[in-house]
This record gives structure tokens, C-alpha cells and sequence, in this order.
């Protein structure tokens, strides 16, 4: 047994999402997220060396060497699965340890609104989980993958970095693939994929130009294709795709785009106005003929109208989401105002109710 797992086991019993360990400070973990400091002596630069080593492999000890960065994936037998990202810091090393449930929670377990599952149906096209560093995109995904596993007989390919959540064959056969470890990079691991008969495809990141544009092309050709990108809405998402490349190429690319995407899942994080965890707040963007329209024209500027307008086809707005989370008592209004900049139309509404009431 490392003896890191020991720090791990902690994390797992406080019900933490992440721990890190830094060179002169103590290890700290992110409980419902914030960070919070354990009882615990400061490390030094040594101590988290020795730490971080003893998981390591030699190959990938010997690419942290080279790089002074690395993502990899570490499991405790009976505990959990940890995403790894290693790194040099002004004091010595650090490390940013994330937990990855064994068990992948189900579209039902996570409630997932319809319209998100109305995308697993999708039988071609590009479907994209966005959002922050740390708002459940991996979780969101892996239910859809795992969903499609227990319904479906496909042939799933995923390439990661590292891998996250673990699949096992159910209906599906499902061949994961992690960046360092089984291909050199997503862009190499696409252009094979694409010669060993995949029905869906998941890329766990769309970093740059080549991969996306391998991904357009594989959701163009029949292939259903699983993305994500850090962006914070659904208009930003399709902005970050078609600016990636040349002014002379976006053009071709918005058509593109126009005809392959299926929709857009952009989630964040609030608290549970209970203090009991957290919960998801959630963008869904259809791509029905009305978006494809002013994807292809560039008239981006106009999704967010179109996302209110068009809740019969399963799609919602960050703001209505929210709001909806605040009258069912799960989100507090303070922490609403803070992500929106304003108050929901619930407690707009309240207000407004109050002024007008006569004195008793």
C-alpha cells in the first residue's frame, strides 16, 4: 500500500471531490467546493516527491521529468479510481488528485433532465458536454455512455486523458484508450478509430484544430460523437469551435457544424442550499432546423433566444434552470444572483409581490 492511500481514504470517508498536495502547506481537501485544510503537518517539497513518486510507473516518472506536467489515473483496490495531474510550483512539486466513483452513476441516479437523454437517441451527429473544470462533464458523460451500454449493441470507442470512469462490456463493447499510454495523441487516436468500425465515439477533450476537425468529419460521415470543451454556455461552445480555425475555413466549418451538431449539454455546480453537497444546473441546445439555420448564417448571437424560445424540443437556459432549482428550495437565491449577475425570475417575482402587498 502507497502511502498516499492513506490521504485518499480520508478524502473518500469526508466525502471530498479533490485533494491536493503542495510543497509548504499542509494536504488540503475540496469538500462541497471549498478548500479545507486537513489536520495535518505542511509537507515538504521532499515529502510530496516521495508522495507522488511511489504511484508512479518509471515511463511516467520519467515524462514528468521531461515536462514538469503530468495526467494520469491511479486506483486503490476497493476504494476508488483518482485522476491524477502532477505538476512543478514555485516551492517543489504539487499534486491535484480528483475522485472518480468505481461505480458510474446512472442517468436516473443523476437525474438527468430529458432532454438530455432525448441525445442518446441520437443515431449520428456531434453532442457536446461543456463547462468548467469541475462542473461534472466526465460524470454526465459517462452516464450517457452507460446508458447507451445497457441499451444498445454498438461498438463504443473512447480516448481519454487520462481514462476516467471505467466500462465494462454490457451490451455494448466499449475500447478504451488513454493518451500517453495507448496512442501518442486524440488527433492519432481519431484518424484510427475511424478504420475500426466505430458506431460512437467519446473524445475527452477538443484541444485543437485537428481534433475537431477529425471530430466533425466522423460525426459527418455516420459516427455518433461525444465531446467536451471548456466553455461556459452553448453559444460560447459553437464560438470556440468555429474560431479555432482560419477566418477563410469558418465559413465551410459553420455549415459543417450546421449539419452535423445534435446538441449542446453546458452544466456548472451550485451548493445545495441545504449545505448537503452539490447540485447540477444545466444548458441544453437542440439542433433543430431553426439552430442549424443560424449556426450556418452566424448568427450565434441569437442562440440564447432560440434556447428560450424552444423548450418543446427539450431545451432550457441556464437562467430557467436555475430558477427552477431556487423554487424548489435546492439552490439558494444568493447563490443564484452570484452566477447570473441578477435575480431569477422566481425571486423577481417574489419581490415584486411584496412591494405590492398592502400593510396589514
Amino acid at each position: 500500500m502507497a502511502a498516499i492511500d492513506d490521504l485518499f481514504k480520508i478524502m473518500v470517508e469526508q466525502n471530498a471531490s479533490d485533494l491536493h498536495l503542495t510543497s509548504g502547506a499542509p494536504p488540503y481537501l475540496r469538500l462541497h467546493g471549498k478548500m479545507m485544510p486537513l489536520n495535518y503537518k505542511e509537507l515538504t517539497s521532499q515529502e510530496v516527491q516521495g508522495l507522488l513518486f511511489e504511484i508512479l510507473t518509471e515511463k511516467q516518472k520519467k515524462s514528468f521529468i521531461e515536462k514538469w506536467e503530468l495526467d494520469c489515473a491511479y486506483t486503490v483496490a476497493g476504494l476508488a479510481r483518482f485522476r491524477c495531474n502532477i505538476f512543478m510550483q514555485r516551492k517543489g512539486l504539487a499534486g491535484v488528485f480528483r475522485i472518480i466513483p468505481e461505480k458510474i452513476k446512472s442517468a436516473q441516479e443523476l437525474n438527468l433532465p430529458q432532454g438530455i437523454l432525448d441525445l442518446i437517441d441520437c443515431d449520428r451527429g456531434l453532442i457536446l458536454v461543456t463547462g468548467p473544470t469541475g462542473s461534472g462533464k466526465s460524470t454526465t458523460l459517462a452516464a450517457m455512455i452507460h446508458e447507451i451500454n445497457m441499451t444498445s449493441e454498438s461498438h463504443i470507442i473512447t480516448v481519454e486523458d487520462p481514462i476516467e470512469f471505467v466500462h465494462q462490456n454490457i451490451k455494448s463493447v466499449i475500447n478504451q484508450r488513454e493518451v500517453g499510454s495507448h496512442t501518442k495523441s486524440f488527433s492519432n487516436a481519431l484518424k484510427a478509430a475511424l478504420r475500426e468500425d466505430p458506431d460512437i465515439l467519446l473524445v475527452g477533450e477538443l484541444r485543437d484544430l485537428e481534433t475537431i476537425s477529425l471530430a466533425l468529419t466522423a460525426a459527418e460521415t455516420g459516427h455518433i460523437v461525444f465531446g467536451t470543451l471548456h466553455t461556459n454556455n452553448a453559444a460560447k461552445t459553437i464560438d470556440r469551435i468555429i474560431d479555432v480555425f482560419p477566418s477563410g475555413q469558418q465559413a465551410q466549418i459553420r455549415t459543417m457544424l450546421s449539419e452535423s451538431l445534435r446538441g449542446v449539454v453546458a452544466q456548472t455546480l451550485f451548493p445545495r442550499a441545504d449545505g448537503q453537497g452539490r447540485v447540477a444546473a444545466y444548458e441544453i441546445l437542440k439542433s433543430t432546423k431553426a439552430v442549424a439555420n443560424l449556426i450556418r448564417e452566424g448568427k450565434i448571437h441569437q442562440i440564447p433566444s432560440a434556447i428560450q424560445t424552444g423548450s418543446s424540443s427539450g431545451m432550457v437556459s441556464f437562467e430557467k434552470y436555475i430558477d427552477d432549482l431556487v423554487k424548489k428550495g435546492k439552490v439558494a437565491p444568493s447563490d443564484a444572483k452570484l452566477y447570473l449577475g441578477k435575480d431569477t425570475e422566481s425571486m423577481t417575482a417574489a419581490t415584486n409581490n411584496a412591494v405590492k402587498r398592502p400593510a396589514s
